[in-house]
């Protein structure tokens, strides 16, 4: 399991520069939606991401952002926070592991940033995360979309949450999705040292991650 980089460290920071008030984690809830990208020749050429935020979060990362006081947030509004989180995710790595034949793959600097208002209270993030070279399909490939820090709680919503566009013919999808908090994990996660001091058995990196495996002939 991955171990937190420092205690300081803060989404509101990696998203938009600013900082969120402290309160247990996680600090941010996202609904993913993913599609990997296919190129004519078959090989994976990215992933196409689709984030709904969490309304507490929506509300605070959307002050004063509605310039001509309509009472709407319009994409041409949210366009400079689109960017500012896309370049921030960095970092983190996109909170994205795709491994082929089970060697990480590397990403290159994300692309087509955009932000909608999907509902009143809820923002969302597309952006297509390239890979710095195309990797063949042929075999396994292993998507995950998580934050083992718990910083941020990614969901899928159902197994129609990970699609494939362009596809070789014959290629067949797999989700298994992020176990949901329990009253117990939430206890634990009112420490901020919790996750750390956690014995490696507990093997939380399995069991509260969403990973999609998709075998192509």
């Amino acid at each position: 399991m991955k171990r937190r980089l420092g205690l300081t460290l803060c989404l509101a920071t990696l998203l938009t520069g600013s900082s969120l008030p402290a309160f247990a984690h996680p600090h941010v809830w996202i609904t993913a939606r993913a599609e990997v990208v296919f190129a004519p020749d078959g090989k994976v050429t990215g992933i196409r991401h689709h984030w709904t935020f969490d309304e507490a979060y929506t509300a605070y990362v959307t002050q004063g952002l509605d310039k001509n006081n309509d009472g709407k947030l319009s994409s041409e509004e949210l366009q400079d926070l689109a960017n500012e989180n896309a370049a921030g995710l960095t970092e983190f790595d996109y909170f994205t592991t795709l491994k082929v034949k089970g060697k990480p793959q590397g990403f290159g600097e994300p692309r087509e940033a955009r932000m909608t208002m999907e509902k009143p209270q809820q923002v969302a993030l597309s952006f297509l995360l390239p890979l710095k070279a195309p990797a063949s399909a042929s075999g396994n490939l292993a998507i995950e979309i998580d934050d083992p820090t718990f910083f941020v709680y990614f969901s899928l919503t159902d197994q129609s949450a990970v699609t494939l566009a362009n596809a070789p013919q014959g290629c067949l999808t797999s989700i298994a999705k992020a176990k949901a908090l329990d009253a117990t994990m939430q206890k634990i996660l009112q420490d901020e040292g919790a996750i750390q001091a956690t014995p490696p058995s507990a093997n939380f990196s399995v069991e509260y991650s969403n990973k999609a495996i998709i075998a192509c002939p």
